[in-house]
This record gives structure tokens, C-alpha cells and sequence, in this order.
């Protein structure tokens, strides 16, 4: 498994820690930054966590700002992203199950490392059920392509 993890500044000691998790699950992780806690825009590193694991280049990544809302908007606007914003187990195994999430968003000033930890393992150990839910994700991959074509007939009224 290729896992690629990224953060903003109110997110980065969140990342650090996960960082340390997934090495001792055995499991590397490329980190697109930030590295310090210095402000930076969450867009700045979003996006190029988002667009490596659109490409394949990695199977899915990780992403943490300060509550994990910014990380999963901009992660969302890259095609091919389902990324979802965590903060409870359950939804950290739904959301592989049923929506074939491929970037997990979490809030560094929102979770405990604990339970950012128990959260990312539910993630990576989930795996998608297909099924309805194959539709469904399906019909997201359509959206995609309409909108990539063209926004004609989209009212902004």
C-alpha cells in the first residue's frame, strides 16, 4: 500500500504523529509537507497530495489542517478524489466501505492522537463493498466527466 499524507501548519504535529503510526504499521508514506509549523495555505498542500493519488501515483493519502474542512474541500476539487472528513470511527469505515474514499481528511486542533490513530487504521483496513455503492460511486465518476466537458446550464441564481 502507497500512502501519501500532507498538512498545513494546524495540522502538522497531527501528521507527524500519524507519520510515526503508519512506520510502525509497516507502512510508508511519502510527506508532500508542510514541515514545520510556520502559517502556509492549506491549498498549497492539498492539492498535490489530492492530484498524486488521482494519478495513481499512490493508493491513497492523508491530509490534516487545523479542522480537516479546507484539506477536504481542495482535496475534492481534483477528479477522481473522494476524500472524507473524519472524526469517528464509524464514518473512517463507512466511508471506505461505501464510498471508496481514496484521501482521509482529519482535524489536527479537533482529535486526539488516539483517536486520529484508531481512525487511520479503520481507514486503511476498510475496504470497498461494491454493490450499490459501486453505482453510486459510479454516477460520481460521471459528474466528474459532465463537469469536466463543460458547466453550461448550471443556474448560479
Amino acid at each position: 500500500m502507497r500512502v501519501v499524507i500532507g498538512s498545513d501548519h494546524g495540522g502538522y504535529h497531527l501528521k507527524e504523529n500519524i507519520k510515526g503510526f503508519l512506520a510502525e504499521l509497516g507502512i510508508q508514506c511519502r510527506d508532500l509537507g508542510t514541515h514545520s509549523q510556520d502559517p502556509v495555505d492549506y491549498p498549497d498542500y492539498g492539492r498535490p497530495v489530492a492530484e498524486v493519488v488521482a494519478r495513481g501515483d499512490y493508493d491513497l493519502g492523508i491530509l490534516v489542517c487545523g479542522t480537516g474542512i479546507g484539506m477536504s474541500i481542495v482535496a475534492n476539487k481534483v477528479p477522481g478524489i473522494r476524500a472524507a472528513l473524519c472524526h469517528d470511527v464509524f464514518s473512517a469505515r463507512v466511508t471506505r466501505e461505501h464510498n471508496d474514499s481514496n484521501v482521509l481528511c482529519l482535524g489536527g486542533r479537533v482529535l486526539g492522537s488516539e483517536l486520529a490513530r484508531t481512525i487511520v487504521k479503520t481507514w486503511l483496513e476498510a475496504e470497498f463493498t461494491g454493490g450499490r455503492h459501486a453505482r453510486r460511486v459510479n454516477k460520481i465518476l460521471a459528474m466528474e466527466k459532465e463537469y469536466g466537458r463543460s458547466l453550461t446550464g448550471l443556474n448560479k441564481e
